[in-house]
């Protein structure tokens, strides 16, 4: 396994910062019925998604514990990063329920921030697990039958 890089610390310290921006510039919790309805849902999806992996194996930085295993049950069936979707349906809804442009910003960048680390810990995972080619081929990334 890897040792965790300094680019792993600054993509993760960016998804941070970026969530903490838009929990401290508006409401944790939306209140219309949209918005709320999408903050639950990508609480249910990161709940089903942590208990599927098991909270031990969970990791922040995209390089692959040791001892992991590629989980492919629960949300992991269909979409490969549930975590990132998740995490992007919460703050969206977040977001939406006090927009304004900075949290917008902040929304967007965080967006593009998990993009770029899925990427880079698919690199990971395709040299760690040797199934994992077959996994990503029949899987979506984030959002099924969209991407």
């Amino acid at each position: 396994m890897k040792h965790t890089s300094v680019r792993s610390y600054v993509l993760v310290g960016v998804q941070f910062a970026c969530i903490v921006a838009i929990l401290v510039s508006g409401p944790w919790i939306a209140r219309h019925g949209w918005f709320f309805t999408l903050e639950l849902l990508g609480i249910l999806l990161m709940t089903w998604a942590v208990l599927s992996m098991k909270l031990t194996y969970v990791n922040v930085f995209p390089e692959v514990r040791a001892g992991s295993h590629l989980v492919t049950t629960g949300p992991y069936r269909w979409i490969r990063h549930p975590m990132y979707t998740a995490l992007l349906l919460i703050t969206l809804a977040l977001v939406c329920e006090s927009f304004s442009y900075w949290r917008g910003v902040w929304w967007l960048l965080l967006s593009a921030d998990l993009m770029v680390k899925l990427s880079y810990e698919e690199r990971f995972l395709g040299e760690v697990f040797n199934d994992y080619e077959a996994y990503r081929l029949r899987t979506w990334r984030l959002v099924p039958w969209i991407f």
